[in-house]
């Protein structure tokens, strides 16, 4: 017992040494952060009026840890009014440059505060996989940039650019050269914050020449703020659209192989070289010869009736224009560039003049892109535009004394000369769409011709349209006489002479 009792008090220091560094270590461990849920933090706590890389409604907070030390930001963080009221003279000295008190986060545990300034160090955050996370720059709200993106064209994007000048200025980067306070009260009412006496209100309006801006008060705190997002991290979507672009299959298309025909032709070619060759059947050879000329006579006509059918016809054109782009994505009417189609025989070439009506304010391109035709490709087919007529988009002028070039389309639907069409009678009288011709153009990004465009093919047009004639009193008497003739309700248009020769050949 003796033994025991003297070496018990070394063996209570020992094992009180070895809890007490097993809880430092523990507690060392704790406060190590984790920058993946500091994100998280971030993004529900701070993101609205911070951001990592720059000053936003507060200061850039990357680095924030080799300015202040923990135990400040700690305090800082959980009650920035008590820390202020302390007489702590950088706490005052925060106050005192932004005006606006810090809301205090004293629900914020030690841990999660560590995990916040983990994520302000600004290391990358591994994946599950392994690598980091690079596609996004910390602490940007990739949802409300794409709300900022909406704004600005729906408000902003007839009068400003990102990086160029238009109209108004240049938008890129805005938030590093004015607070998000004094772009707020711009925003909402410019008038109002010159008529204050803000420097710098009243210079921008002097540089544009007393062009006074829109004013948007209905825009909300929010809206301005994703507004100012989109214009700090626009690259950001870029990128997205970039890895999001045009999926790729993997699986490889198969070329049908008409199998039955080249088995069909096989067979019949045995049978005759075993008729001329084995067979001593006269009649027999005579059957086979007279089979052999109908059917190359048949297969001779159907070859002769192709010539000049340029089904599937595609040329390259002098400029990649996409009808998909224009007709399908930005819903422009296929009349505002083919007018001519509404009145006349021809639908017309659309002026670079036509063009030039959009692509004045237009002169990059930003919608979704691909490796193959990536934002470069497009900006280049636009600048094709531009030497055509001679724009300088820097100075937003037309040169003068420019030698202007016309831009040699390919024509891709052409009908015989002996072929009379109108497209006023069809698109006009009859109501037609342009795709019942040309097919889905909105779909296209390189248009090609759809229909055969023969005569059996428009005939058969006209046997299963029905005739217009609400609202048009042309038809409405000989409309009444044919339908008593043939007995029915409504008229086609060959019954109404669509079927004869003389309606297209003359």
């Amino acid at each position: 017992m003796k033994s025991v009792n003297q070496h018990s008090k070394p063996l209570k220091l020992f094992l009180s040494s070895l809890i007490f560094i097993l809880l430092f270590t523990i507690q060392l461990f704790a406060q190590e952060g984790n920058a993946e849920n500091g994100k998280k933090i971030f993004n529900a706590n701070c993101a609205s009026c911070h951001k990592l890389d720059k000053k936003f409604i507060g200061p850039a907070l990357k680095g924030i840890t080799e300015k202040r030390t923990k135990e400040w930001l700690f305090s800082w963080i959980k009650d920035s009014q008590a820390l202020i009221a302390s007489g702590d003279k950088d706490a005052k000295a925060i106050f005192d440059e932004y005006k606006i008190p810090m809301a205090s986060y004293p629900n914020l545990s030690d841990q999660d505060l560590a995990d916040i300034l983990a994520y302000t160090d600004d290391k990358p955050i591994e994946n599950k996989e392994g690598g980091s996370t690079t596609g996004v720059p910390e602490g940007v709200d990739i949802n409300q940039v794409k709300t900022g993106k909406k704004i600005f064209n729906a408000n902003c994007a007839a009068c400003h650019k990102l990086d160029a000048k238009l109209i108004g200025p240049a938008l890129a980067g805005i938030a590093d050269k004015r607070s998000a306070e004094w772009l707020k009260s711009w925003i909402k009412d410019n008038a109002a914050l010159r008529a204050s006496g803000d420097k710098d209100a009243i210079a921008i309006f002097d540089e544009y020449n007393g062009s006074a801006m829109m004013a948007f008060p209905q825009l909300k705190d929010a809206d301005i703020e994703a507004l100012i997002a989109y214009t700090s991290h626009a690259s950001v979507l870029d990128a997205k659209s970039k890895d999001t672009g045009a999926e790729v299959s993997n699986v490889a298309e198969v070329e049908s192989v008409p199998w039955a025909t080249y088995l069909v032709l096989l067979v019949v070619a045995l049978f005759a070289i075993w008729v001329y060759f084995m067979s001593g059947n006269q009649f027999l050879k005579f059957l086979t010869t007279i089979a052999i000329l109908i059917g190359t006579g048949y297969f001779l006509y159907a070859w002769l009736m192709g010539i000049g059918v340029d089904q599937g016809y595609k040329p390259i054109q002098p400029i990649a224009f996409s009808h998909k782009i224009h007709a399908g994505d930005n819903k422009i009417d296929c009349q505002y560039c083919h007018s001519n189609a509404k009145h006349s025989k021809l639908s017309g070439i659309p002026s670079v003049n036509v063009c030039m009506n959009c692509h004045k304010s237009i002169a990059e391109y930003t919608g979704p892109v691909t490796e193959e035709k990536d934002k470069a490709f497009y900006d280049g087919e636009i600048q094709k535009i531009y030497d055509a007529i001679g724009w300088d988009k820097e100075k937003l002028a037309y040169i003068e004394g420019y030698k202007q070039k016309p831009i040699e389309w390919v024509r891709i639907h052409s009908l015989p000369d002996f072929a009379y069409y109108n497209h006023s009678q069809h698109v006009t009288v009859a109501g037609l769409e342009c795709q019942t011709c040309h097919g889905p153009v909105e779909e296209m990004d390189e248009v090609e011709q759809f229909a055969p465009l023969t005569m059996g093919w428009c005939i058969e047009c006209h046997k299963k349209t029905d005739l217009k004639i609400k609202e048009n009193g042309y038809y409405a008497k000989i409309h009444e006489e044919l339908s008593e003739k043939y007995g029915v309700e409504k008229v086609t248009v060959a019954q109404m002479g669509g079927r004869e020769c003389g309606k297209c050949h003359y």
